[in-house]
């Protein structure tokens, strides 16, 4: 008989997202939570919601952390895992203070949390840790007795995160017409971050990219062993949002498109790493932006799968949670990860992924509630 898992010392994982609009009246409200404090008026971000408009004002990433929900109750349950799963948000409901609060009320006082984001960032580390340092004050100033939260490692290159986006690749080559598959390009798409915040990303700068790289390699080389095929393949960027003063990483992915066309590349395959689901900015800035420019230059494209609600990823997840529980204990720990880059850190040293304000930020080394 196997040992049953023991996720001590943790009473409850949090599933912690950035949210999205789920209808029309939704999307400038949302908007003006994620763009906080930016002085934008309220007619642009009007224009900036047409992309959600075109999906009739509903982001599809909630559904989305609903499945993932669905997902771990399943793999726990199916492991014996007894651990309540909460789910929690940035810029939309449910909202992550109102989650922390009825997490704290039912009474969990040692949480592990889950970003939807696999990679060291700014945005996608040290800004969910000021969300939820932002969550345990408004919690403190209500008189609650604060929870100690602990955020999982980075997941980028657990065998659970790649081994689908492996599949994916497959099925979106096999997708292709048989003369032009062999040649394929692979074009690995992640979210543009400025250059300053990519050459500061964690512990000592430029993890950002090189996390991506390193996924890409592993798939490339995956892709050659099942095929016997070696295809050409670029790291390449989307949904920039910034301003055109600031550089940010680049080349986008239409321009890519149009690169591989000029180069007379017989098709691409675009491959959305740095995505855990299929949320706005894969429907739209790949699934209709990218692949309208491929189809106006007449270049064979298609876009794979990303991770989304996959059982292998669920089982990660259990699996990052009872590794740092166990850690956690005191225990050894064999942390799985592929790739050249090894497993990440459990704890955000302090400096990693600075802010350009800085802000308290849990969940690390420099947390005000250790």
């Amino acid at each position: 008989m196997s040992e049953q898992p023991d996720p001590e010392p943790y009473d409850a994982l949090l599933l912690l997202s950035f949210g999205g609009p789920e209808g029309p009246d939704d999307v400038v409200p949302f908007l003006e939570n994620v763009t906080r404090g930016r002085g934008i008026p309220k007619e642009r971000l009007k224009e900036v919601g047409q992309h959600y408009f075109l999906f009739g004002g509903v982001s599809p990433i909630n559904a989305q952390n609903r499945a993932l929900l669905d997902a771990l109750g399943k793999d726990f349950a199916a492991h014996d895992l007894d651990l309540p799963v909460y789910w929690g948000n940035r810029n939309w409901a449910p909202y992550l203070t109102d989650t922390l609060r009825r997490m704290t009320t039912d009474g969990h006082r040692r949480i592990a949390v889950l970003a939807t984001s696999a990679y060291a960032s700014y945005s996608g580390c040290r800004q969910y840790r000021e969300n939820l340092a932002e969550a345990l004050a408004t919690l403190q100033a209500e008189g609650l007795e604060l929870p100690r939260v602990d955020k999982l490692r980075h997941y980028f290159n657990h065998p659970g995160f790649i081994e689908p986006m492996v599949d994916g690749v497959l099925a979106s080559l096999a997708e292709l017409d048989e003369a032009v598959r062999a040649g394929a390009h692979l074009a690995f798409t992640t979210h543009s971050i400025p250059t300053a915040a990519a050459d500061s990303s964690g512990p000592e700068g430029g993890a950002y990219v090189a996390q991506h790289l390193d996924v890409a390699r592993v798939i490339v080389e995956r892709i050659r062993q099942e095929t016997g095929m070696d295809h050409p393949w670029e790291l390449v960027y989307q949904s920039r949002s910034g301003s055109p003063h600031i550089p940010w990483l680049e080349p986008d992915i239409c321009d890519h498109i149009t690169a591989l066309h000029d180069a007379g590349a017989p098709a691409v395959v675009m491959v959305p790493i740095g995505f855990v689901s299929d949320h706005m900015e894969v429907r739209y800035d790949l699934d209709t932006e990218a692949l309208t420019r491929a189809a106006e230059l007449r270049l064979p494209a298609v876009r794979s799968a990303t991770v989304g609600a996959d059982p292998r990823f669920a089982a990660a997840v259990r699996d990052l949670l009872l590794e740092r529980a166990a850690s956690e204990r005191g225990r050894p720990v064999r942390r799985c990860a592929l790739g050249a880059l090894g497993a990440s850190h459990d704890l955000c040293p302090v400096g990693c992924c600075p802010a350009r304000v800085p802000k308290p930020a849990a969940a690390g080394a420099d947390s005000p509630y250790a």
